[in-house]
């Protein structure tokens, strides 16, 4: 028997802290692509929607896929942009309505639209009013999702990404598809179970290259392989994101069919979510200050390969400006040469410098435009084009080999030794094409900023000579106290710090 399935990609992290709105357009400039379109460019690649296709193939499904969508990061996502794009799914699903066996939906799990603040519950609840309360929806999240309630009684089946920085997304788009068959097969019966810990994120938000966060996601692993346990998801959060449910959450799909296994999934998420909680004083990371990045950038040897340095708190990827100048400004007046900065997200100075030529000496200010109270101000700089560009990157690591971006129109400004790659579209630093694109060569290097937390490390980490991470006190600072939080259910970790209670639902 062939089943019909609807498959949509609608993926967003939304910083509720960020001025502004994530709007169609800011889809449209990342990833909006329908049916074939999106099949063609992200079919065979490293991302949930291979997964369902390659789940679809080995189990012989009639595949109708609705739309791949994709912002940056950023602030919350305007009316008109959800609506758009949950109607082009809800459409399809009345469309199919009568001959469609199941759901598969690659979300993000921390999308907050301005006028809810769950944007995956809304957008399940619709489908929902659709398809009625039977049919399989089975949802992949990334590690970072706010998972709440509403999403859990909204769809039977969620498997979250379990590597940061995230290398698993067609295997997790299999683990989700491989459910939904078994489902619809009446093979199981599923039901999610949700635990949430009082932390705005896991102490090393998921790092699965810390050995202590790893461990979690790897007794994840394990417990999937017990009777009647289908996934296990922890969500380490995303502490950008000022809503009510905030807070890590341990996710158990598991076999209702199965005699014991809703007991079974509730000790093991209690028993996941106490561990998150006892470690919630354990970071990995040392922040440095500007200012010790910079002196350590101006001596640092390269012979055993660049230093890369992590702008940790400017981190576009996680809805900061990526504008921020304040790391920059103290290599200048370190001294600190042979390097790059990468990227300054400026479309004011980056269309400055396309109207100049290749070569030239240029005066203009940079960066911090936005909001100067977060990282810095503008920069006035003197410096010579090296490079102009449309911005267009292809990526060749483990997150973004094969797939095709664009920065928009892009400079390479030298100031005083140091290659600032000014951009006009948002982006974290997630693959060395998005430097050597453009003529930066990391190898060549003293050291290399990425405006990145931790998805740089997959790509860039192999080539380092040494790797620091540095908190420039930009819109995504590790500091939570410096953002203005009203919507999180209070006491929480670490806004709050004498309260005993480890895990609550």
């Amino acid at each position: 028997m062939s089943f019909r399935v609807l498959t949509a990609e609608f993926i967003h992290e939304s910083n509720t802290f960020k001025k502004g709105s994530t709007d169609l357009a800011a889809f449209r400039a990342e990833t909006l692509d329908l049916g074939q379109a999106a099949i063609d460019r992200f079919g065979d690649v490293n991302t949930e929607l291979a997964g369902f296709l390659d789940a679809g193939r080995a189990a012989d499904w009639s595949i109708r896929h609705v739309v791949s969508a994709h912002a940056t990061p950023g602030a919350r996502v305007s009316r008109d942009a959800f609506d758009h794009i949950a109607g082009l799914i809800c459409a399809a699903a009345r469309e199919e309505k009568d001959r469609l066996d199941g759901i598969l939906l690659a979300l993000h799990g921390a999308m907050v639209p301005d006028f809810c603040e769950d944007g995956e519950g809304e957008l399940l609840s619709r489908l929902r009013e659709i398809v009625g309360p039977e049919l399989p929806i089975s949802v992949t999240l990334d590690l970072h999702a706010i998972a709440t309630k509403r999403m859990t009684g909204e769809a039977q089946i969620f498997v979250s990404y379990k590597t940061y920085p995230h290398v698993d997304m067609r295997e997790t788009g299999r683990h989700a598809g491989r459910l939904l068959d078994a489902a619809m097969r009446r093979s199981i019966k599923p039901r999610t179970l949700r635990v949430q810990v009082p932390m705005l994120d896991e102490a090393n938000a998921g790092r699965t290259d810390v050995p202590e966060t790893a461990a979690l996601y790897e007794s994840a692993a394990r417990h999937e392989a017990e009777p009647g346990i289908l996934a296990v998801s922890i969500n380490a959060a995303f502490a950008e994101a000022d809503v009510e449910e905030a807070g890590a959450t341990v996710l158990v799909t598991f076999d209702a069919a199965v005699a014991g296994a809703e007991a079974r999934a509730k000790t093991i998420a209690d028993t996941i979510g106490t561990r998150i909680w006892e470690g919630r004083g354990y970071v990995a990371n040392t922040f440095l200050t500007p200012q010790e990045a910079a002196l350590t950038a101006r001596d640092f040897d390269p012979a055993a390969g660049p230093l890369i340095i992590a702008d940790y708190a400017d981190n576009p990827g996680a809805g900061a400006y990526g504008d921020a100048t304040a790391l920059l400004a103290a290599l200048l007046d370190a001294g600190a040469d042979r390097g790059a900065f990468a990227p300054v997200i400026d479309p004011e100075a980056a269309n400055i410098l396309h109207n100049h030529r290749e070569g030239e000496t240029v005066t203009l200010d940079i960066g911090g435009k936005v909001d100067p109270t977060f990282g810095g101000g503008p920069l006035r700089l003197t410096g010579r084009i090296v490079k102009l560009s449309d911005g267009t990157y292809t990526g060749d690591g483990p997150i973004l080999g094969g797939i095709t971006h664009t920065f928009g129109p892009t400079a390479v400004f030298r100031v005083a030794g140091i290659d600032i790659l000014v951009v006009s579209l948002p982006g974290q630093m997630l693959d060395l094409q998005q430097v050597k694109a453009f003529g930066i060569e990391p190898e060549a290097l003293r050291y290399l900023v990425v405006k990145s937390m931790q998805h740089f490390r997959a790509a860039f980490e192999p080539i380092a000579g040494k790797v620091i991470v540095c908190d420039s006190g930009a819109l995504a600072t590790p500091r939570a106290e410096l953002r203005p939080y009203g919507r999180v259910r209070r006491p929480i970790w670490p806004l709050d710090r004498d309260f005993t209670p480890a895990v609550f639902v």
